[in-house]
């Protein structure tokens, strides 16, 4: 499930001495093959000082976060944001990560080789790691976990083969502690694919209960897992990077946004992260005994758009026309309180991929929407306000759910466009039920809110146009974007690759083909007295909760 989404690394000291609990068999060590050397990693750069005075007092105590419950569980081949909380909740991690910069660093694998076709990948597993369960995480283990991905991720949204093709074939090495893939394609950076919270190395031999309780070899083990409710991770005995701060993280579900911030006054909570009403947040701005972190991310709020033929907005023209009477800059600025940067891009500005150089079709201009649909022949013939497309009131399904300002989006997308006589029926449900309804393809307009980049570049993010997809939901089959889509699969130079990537963009903008609503800005709020003081960067701790990309 993307985003956006900042990983702030912890900060470990000690080194962990490597035990192996009886019954899992030994973790074999050998030479480590000839490689490139590990990424650099800038994991430095967040405030090593602030984290070493909190750290002193919280070793020994419990941390209490509010937070959003995305999907039921943290198995991370039954959907996208079950991975996502596998990470998020600091359970699970994969081979390799982005540092704050966007680069790939070695995690779990510590070097690794790749041919000349790129198409064969020799990985070492670092030696020394150990589940939470204490056995091995050694090649063998890394191996079994993958082919267990694949093998209980049919039905779910997870789709590991998005990442890795499932014709790969894997082998190990044990003695020298080495997993070779091998793809059937060239594969312009398997690293980044491998970062992604699906390709998470779950301990497939021991684990019993995936969905509550999968053994990963991250800084928390789960411990007790209920439905709607939370989830309470304990510190990792066994965490391969040394200590872990807080003995104990107390996950507490909650959806509300105000609920969040009067939890977070009346001291039941420590953390929160997305607080998205614009009075509480000023409030909290302004009372010295909390700190307040905003960031710009790489995630999206946008409105996919069911194009398939039959639905009300496979007519391009009401497209255009819902485009120009939206006020994006309005509804960013004013309605959400800046927590969005407005675009009109299915990427960020912020992302280094031409966003000053593309071409909006559709300012905001109301009165131009309502022209083209006159001329167009789509009018209110019975003066009930709500225009006629093919003898048929427009009426939209928008489906939605109340996260990150979405609900509060499509409220005013609902308002706005009932101006202009195009009238929506606005379902806000729950995140799994605006889930189905993308999957099932029952919407017009079905808005969420998306990481562009979650594998390093915005490839896997804009595979959802791609008319030779499974994942093309939306119905939308442009020749000239699937060819050059296929190419951007191919194409190894970065100037190549982002000069297709900001074609793709023009090219949907062209076609009014997706709505973006606009740029996310990233929350989280501390109790000062319970986190440590308003000297301390928020931002250290949330790393529990976070996804495991940065911002920017």
């Amino acid at each position: 499930m993307k985003n956006c989404k900042k990983l702030i690394a912890l900060l470990l000291s000690a080194a962990l001495a490597a035990g192996v609990m009886a019954g899992c068999g030994s973790s074999d060590s050998g030479s480590t093959p000839t490689t490139r050397p590990a990424a650099e990693n800038r994991e430095g750069e967040v405030n090593q000082q602030a984290f070493d005075a909190e750290h002193a007092a919280a070793t020994d105590r419990t941390l209490t976060f509010g937070i959003q419950e995305y999907s039921i569980g943290v198995d991370p081949a039954q959907e996208i944001n079950t991975a996502w909380n596998c990470s998020r909740y600091g359970i699970g991690e994969c081979l390799f990560r982005f540092d704050n910069s966007m680069n790939v660093v070695n995690w779990l694998c510590d070097s690794y080789t790749v041919n000349d076709a790129h198409t064969e990948w020799v990985f070492h597993i670092r030696d020394g790691v150990q589940f939470s369960d204490g056995c091995p995480c050694n090649a063998a283990a890394v191996k079994a976990s993958i082919e267990r991905l694949f093998r209980d991720s049919v039905g779910g949204s997870s789709k590991p083969k998005t990442f890795l093709a499932e014709e790969s074939v894997l082998t190990v090495d044990d003695a020298a502690n080495t997993l070779t893939i091998v793809t059937p394609e060239p594969v312009v950076d398997l690293t980044k694919n491998l970062c992604h919270p699906v390709m998470i190395i779950v301990d497939a031999a021991h684990t019993t209960d995936y969905v509550a309780a999968p053994i990963c070899t991250g800084p928390y083990a789960a411990k007790k897992f209920t439905e709607h409710v939370g989830m309470t991770v304990v510190r990792n005995e066994h965490y391969w990077r040394g200590e872990v701060p807080y003995a104990s993280i107390e996950l507490l579900y909650m959806g509300d946004a105000s609920a969040k911030a009067m939890a977070l006054q009346a001291g039941q909570v420590d953390l929160v992260e997305n607080i998205t009403n614009i009075a509480d947040l000023d409030n909290l701005r302004n009372d010295p005994n909390f700190t307040v972190t905003i960031a710009p991310g790489i995630r999206t709020g946008i409105c996919h758009l069911n194009v398939s033929e039959g639905r009300l907005l496979s007519n391009a023209t009401l497209r255009h026309a819902i485009f120009k009477a939206i006020d994006r800059e309005t509804m960013c600025s004013v309605t959400v309180g800046g927590l969005y940067t407005a675009g009109f891009s299915v990427l960020p500005s912020n992302l280094d991929y031409g966003y000053s150089n593309l071409t909006n079709p559709d300012p905001y201009d109301p009165q131009e929407a309502m022209r083209i649909l006159d001329e167009a022949g789509i009018v209110d013939t019975n003066g009930d306000g709500i225009r006629e497309l093919d003898g048929k009131e427009i009426m939209l399904k928008y489906v939605t759910y109340p996260n990150r300002c979405l609900d509060t989006f499509a409220e005013a997308v609902q308002q706005q466009l009932s101006m202009v006589g195009i009238g929506v029926d606005l379902i806000i449900s729950d995140g799994a039920g605006q889930w189905d309804s993308y999957q099932s393809g029952d919407f017009d307009i079905n808005s969420s809110n998306w990481n562009t980049a979650a594998t390093g570049d915005p490839c896997e993010y804009m595979n959802a146009w791609w008319g030779d997809c499974e994942a093309d939901y939306c119905g939308y089959n442009n020749p000239e974007y699937n060819e050059l889509f296929a190419k951007l699969q191919k194409t190894y130079d970065n100037a190549e690759r982002k000069d297709i990537i900001q074609r793709l963009q023009q090219i949907l903008i062209d076609d009014a083909a997706a709505f973006p609503l606009g740029y996310y800005n990233s929350s989280m709020i501390s109790n000062n007295a319970a986190i440590g003081g308003a000297a301390i960067n928020t931002a250290d701790y949330y790393w529990v909760t976070t996804d495991i990309y940065p911002a920017a």
